[in-house]
């Protein structure tokens, strides 16, 4: 019997079936990165041939390298604050909040913070984290990205008038990047500062497209 074939599940044992394999999904993670720690921690790969532990999860355990990425961060997290193996494995955090969170833990911040992000998504805890460690606005701006090419004009930076709609103020063509080239398929970078209702009504519209556009890419739902 093919063990992926499951029409002839019932419901409710599907539904059970599965709540059981995210747990045991968590606690494997869990355990995984306690793996990685302690093999990180030891440098055992170096005796395997490997100059880095993101090396050695490349050629040896063949992750992907995001996967790689992830994991020895979270790992290195966690054997600093074990606490994370728990909230793992019982669900409290996934594996990207402990990426994204584990830059800010100190010992005086992280009883805190990962007891603020528990059960929170991604998003949220851009959230916390904005609240927290609040950074700098970024600078508006609109640069042409362009292949350089010897029919390439200079063009001085200048303000641009912006519409309204779209973003407030002026907005300033950077001035580190002064080439224009005409190509065929043109792209623009867009940098900005917005309002916390602006952004809502973006992460809204990619929601409500996300059946055509499943990537949620900014420039596909502006477009």
């Amino acid at each position: 019997m093919n063990p992926y074939a499951l029409f002839h599940v019932s419901d409710g044992a599907l539904l059970r079936g599965l709540s059981a394999l995210v747990a045991r999904e968590r606690a494997a993670t869990a355990t995984l990165l306690a793996h990685l720690a302690e093999v990180d921690a030891r440098r055992l790969y170096l005796p395997a041939a490997y100059p880095s532990m993101y090396a050695y999860c490349l050629g040896e355990l063949h992750l992907s390298e995001e996967a790689a990425f992830k994991r020895i961060h979270a790992a290195r997290a966690a054997g600093r604050f074990p606490a994370i193996f728990a909230a793992l494995a019982e669900g409290r955090l996934h594996l990207s909040a402990v990426v994204m969170l584990a830059p800010h833990l100190t010992d005086e911040t992280a009883d805190d913070l990962l007891s603020a992000a528990a059960h929170k998504s991604k998003f949220e805890i851009e959230q916390l984290l904005a609240e927290r460690f609040p950074r700098p606005e970024l600078p508006a701006r609109v640069e042409a990205i362009s292949a350089p090419s010897a029919y390439s004009v200079p063009l001085a930076p200048r303000p641009v008038e912006a519409p309204t709609q779209h973003a407030p103020g002026r907005v300033e063509v950077s001035s580190q990047r002064p080439l224009v080239t005409a190509l065929p398929a043109e792209r623009v970078g867009l940098q900005l500062t917005m309002s916390q209702s602006a952004h809502d009504k973006l992460r809204y519209a990619q929601e409500l497209l996300s059946h055509q556009i499943p990537s949620g890419d900014v420039a596909e739902i502006l477009d």
